[in-house]
Order: structure tokens, then C-alpha cells, then sequence
């Protein structure tokens, strides 16, 4: 992010604003005072979500032959959770403040004793966030002041709080109120979010809200094997709605209630190199962030050495956040685990029969799964931007053109001249039927260039007195991120755009 002009206390808060300022993201419910956790979508953010699940759909499954697509239903039969072991075990560590009655995920909140000279003196704690560790040792250096206390503050090493000895709980210090012993013991809080079936409303009629899009296409994959004419290895790709009742919804769009995924489950044999197929997949979705728009350099990888009973491996392609580095997309190998519990739940065989081999197996799964709100977050992220144009500061969006809201805007140089405006608008409807095109007559031309670069419209489009005095009919055509202008005429134009948006 380039020059951002974020604040000390809150990095995302530019971004936060400029997402309400232009439209792009408002707070759900915000008349009634906002509902946490839940965000709608204005007309330029619904423009960009689409035009994410558009590139992804266009990229992970049109242009692979071994990949096909699906959308299945929110609500399923509640038996599916059951067994994916989500009823049973789809739960974060939840810890309440008895004072404040706030309420924090554990493995969220951090803790460290504070020593001097080997004796400790007292604990801090502080929220995950990407200066926790600075503001620990702030309020370590706080509290050896207030006690009075002569020696080097030690290292401040943090841990989890789900990690603490339970005889430290009363010395831990809450968050809200910073008072030692207001903290609770860790407890289990499931995140699905419930609702009735039916007509009836007991325990008969529960179903719950689907918390990932997986299970719909594990649910789902004989009948695909028997319908789509797949052969391993084989993906199967689902863009859709996810619920999940998060304890601490923080940091804007990053973690939600209410959210959708972009997922694909890619069925290979057990007898192949899962490792390779891993990847394999790991590099092409890291190149694929990239074709897109985000910066190689603000991506890491994070190998999951901690694993699910049934994962054989897990790694997260990360984003640099204003907040802090953080998990954006996460690449599983799953193993047989998932067909296999529905196979035995379910007592429908979950085999396929590979041609190649003449064998019958059930396949093994690699799962790379993405938000489209944190991929929009982080695309966010990558593309605000300060600079200066002729002396003056100017924000603009450096949004990929796959991605950008409107692809081009076409601009009569005035509005008060009836041949110039009617080749502009004649242009305007014909570029209309291939892109999102915007229309703008009003104001000086200086200042209609600076609002597309605050929505992030890669190219302006110029109809001005050459257009109309000189032969060729040529258009000025404005680069965005340079600011520089060529003049091209309409054939020139379309090419142009092409070329650049397909």
C-alpha cells in the first residue's frame, strides 16, 4: 500500500472510509445502529465481488478441462454435519470478561508474565493484531513503572491464552478493563448458526446454516461422477454462501458471519504423489493472486505443522493486511477423510472406478479454499493508494482491470456542445455492450479524471474538440496509475480493451 494514510490506532480506517465514501462496502444494517459482523455490499463493492467470482470461475474452471462446477443448497440434511463431524466438533475456544461482558475467542488472545530479574511482577494480555507484540511490551514497560520496579524488563515472550496453566487465570489481566482474575476458563462454543425446517419446531426440525461449501460438493460428488462424464483426477468448484457464528468479528470484512467461499475439492488417487498435487496447486493458485492484481511481495506461506487428525498437510497462502500478515487462502490435502465418513454414514459407496489403473478406490482430496470477502479485503488492500499528480495529493484504486468496478469511463470534454456530446454517448453505448461503462458530463475534466481514480476505472475515454475538428475521429485514451494520455481512434480503442480485459 503506497503512502496510505493510515492512522496509528486503526490502519484499515482509510480504507473503512473510503469503502463508505465511494460506496464499496456499507455496515449491514446500519439505520437500526449496524448489526456486528454482517456487511452489505454497495454498487461499486457488488461489482467487484462479481467480478472475483467471475475471474475465479473463469480461470479454476472454463479454462481447465479438469474441473467442473456446481452450487448447492445452504441448508442440507442435518445427518451431512453430523458426519463431517461439525455438529460434534466445529468449535472455537470462547473466554468471557465477568466485568466487562465482553466476550473473545482464546486463541486470539494473548498473555505474558512480565519479569524483571527472574521475579515476576505481574501479566499483560493483549488482542492478536499485527503490533501486539509492541503494545505488550508497552504495557509491560507500563506496569514495571507503576510497581516501582528496579532491573531490565525480560523478553516478553506471548502465548495463548488457551495455552495458560489454569493457575495463571487470575493473574491474566482482561483485555477490556485490565484487571487481573476477570477472565474465564476456556470454554467450547459452536460456531454453526441453527434454524427449523418444517412445521414443527423440535429437535426433529433442526438443521443448521452450512458453515463452508465443501460438504455440498462431497455430498454431491457420485453425482457428478455418474452425470459429468469426470475422470480422476478431477476437481469439482463451488462459489457460495457460508455462516459461521464467529465469537469476536473483527477487522472489517476480514473475519464475518456471513460470507461466501470460493472452494474446490480435486479428487486424485490414492496411489499417486499427493505431495506433488499439493503442490502443484499451491503454485498455481499463488500465481493466480497474482495475475489478479496483488503484489508477489505482500504474499507469504504459512506450513501448518499443527493438522487436523485427518489432514496429511496444510498450507495458507498469506497476505501483508494493514492489520498484520494473516491467512487469505488455504490449500488442504484432506486425505480419503471426508468420502469416507459419508460413505459409512450415508451407507452409499463413495468408489470411483479409474480406467487407468482398472481399480476402484475412494479418492483423496487436495482443497484449495478461498474467501471472496477477504480476497476482496485484501485486493482493497493492494490497490489504495496516495500519490501526487501536479502537485497535488491524489487517492486512486490501482484495482487489476479483471477486477475494477467500471472498466472505462467515457467523458464528453463538455456537455454544452450537442455534436460532441452525441459521439461520446454514441461511443458510450457501444462500448456498454461489452463492459460495465460509466457515464460522467459534469464538472471541470480534472476533477472527473481524480473520481474514477478513487473507484479505481483503469481508463478514461476523452471525446474532445479534436474528436470533432480533426479527421480520424481519435478519442483521448488516460491511463490511471500513470496519468498518461494517447490519442487512438474507435477501432484502436476496442482492441485496446480487448486485449487487455479478456
Amino acid at each position: 500500500m503506497a503512502k496510505d494514510k493510515a492512522s496509528k490506532s486503526n490502519p484499515m480506517d482509510p480504507i473503512v472510509a473510503l469503502c463508505k465514501r465511494r460506496g464499496f462496502i456499507f455496515q449491514s444494517s446500519e439505520i437500526y445502529g449496524g448489526y456486528n459482523g454482517f456487511f452489505d455490499f454497495g454498487p461499486l463493492g457488488s461489482e467487484i465481488k462479481k467480478n472475483i467470482k467471475d475471474a475465479w470461475w473463469k480461470d479454476m474452471v472454463h479454462r481447465r478441462e479438469d474441473v467442473v462446477g456446481l452450487d448447492s443448497s445452504i441448508i442440507m440434511h442435518p445427518k451431512i454435519w453430523v458426519a463431517s463431524g461439525h455438529v460434534g466438533g466445529f468449535s472455537d475456544p470462547m473466554v468471557d470478561c465477568k466485568e466487562s461482558k465482553m466476550r473473545y475467542r482464546a486463541d486470539q488472545l494473548f498473555f505474558a508474565p512480565v519479569k524483571v530479574a527472574g521475579e515476576t511482577i505481574g501479566y499483560v494480555s493483549v488482542l492478536e493484531d499485527g503490533a501486539m507484540q509492541a503494545e505488550a511490551e508497552q504495557k509491560a514497560d507500563k506496569l514495571k513503572r507503576k510497581a516501582a520496579v528496579q532491573g531490565e524488563l525480560e523478553p516478553i515472550v506471548l502465548k495463548q491464552y488457551v495455552d495458560a496453566d489454569p493457575s495463571e487465570y487470575e493473574l491474566i489481566p482482561s483485555p477490556a478493563t485490565g484487571e487481573p482474575g476477570s477472565l474465564t476458563a476456556p470454554r467450547d462454543f459452536n460456531l454453526m448458526f441453527e434454524t427449523k425446517v418444517g412445521a414443527l419446531s423440535d429437535n426433529s426440525a433442526t438443521a443448521y446454516l452450512r458453515p463452508e461449501t465443501a460438504q455440498g460438493i462431497f455430498a454431491n460428488y457420485k453425482n457428478v461422477v455418474d452425470t459429468g462424464r469426470v475422470k480422476i483426477p478431477f476437481g469439482i468448484a463451488q462459489i457460495g454462501k457460508a455462516f459461521r457464528n464467529e465469537i469476536t468479528p473483527r477487522n472489517f470484512i476480514f473475519r464475518s458471519r456471513e460470507f461466501e467461499q470460493m472452494e474446490i475439492e480435486y479428487f486424485i488417487s490414492p496411489d499417486v504423489d499427493w505431495s506433488e498435487a499439493h503442490q502443484d496447486w499451491i503454485k498455481y493458485c499463488w500465481n493466480w493472486l497474482i495475475s489478479i492484481g496483488l503484489p508477489e511481495e505482500m504474499l507469504g506461506k504459512d506450513v501448518h505443522e499443527k493438522l487436523a487428525h485427518y489432514a496429511k498437510a496444510c498450507t495458507d497462502i498469506t497476505f501483508k493486511f494493514p492489520f498484520g500478515e494473516q491467512e487469505l487462502w488455504g490449500i488442504a490435502a484432506r486425505g480419503d477423510f471426508d468420502l469416507s465418513q459419508h460413505q459409512e454414514h450415508s451407507g452409499k459407496s463413495m468408489e470411483i472406478f479409474d480406467e487407468a489403473s482398472k481399480k476402484k478406490f475412494v479418492p483423496h482430496v487436495i482443497e484449495p479454499s478461498l474467501g471472496v470477502d477477504r480476497l476482496f479485503l485484501a485486493i482493497l488492500g493492494a490497490a489504495y493508494t496516495e500519490d501526487e499528480v501536479g502537485g497535488e495529493k491524489r487517492s486512486l484504486m490501482k484495482f487489476h482491470p479483471r477486477i475494477a468496478p467500471y472498466k472505462v469511463a467515457v467523458l464528453p470534454l463538455v456537455k454544452n456542445k450537442p455534436e460532441l456530446v452525441e459521439i461520446a454517448e454514441k461511443l458510450y453505448k457501444k462500448l456498454q455492450r461489452r463492459y460495465n461503462v460509466f457515464w460522467d458530463q459534469s464538472g471541470a475534466i480534472g476533477r472527473r479524471y481524480r473520481r474514477q481514480d478513487e473507484i479505481g476505472t483503469p481508463w478514461c475515454v476523452t471525446v474532445d474538440f479534436d474528436t470533432i475538428e480533426k479527421e480520424g475521429q481519435t478519442f483521448t485514451l488516460r491511463d490511471r496509475d500513470t496519468t498518461e494520455q494517447r490519442r487512438v481512434n474507435e477501432a484502436e480503442l476496442l482492441a485496446f480493451l480487448d486485449e487487455q480485459l479478456f
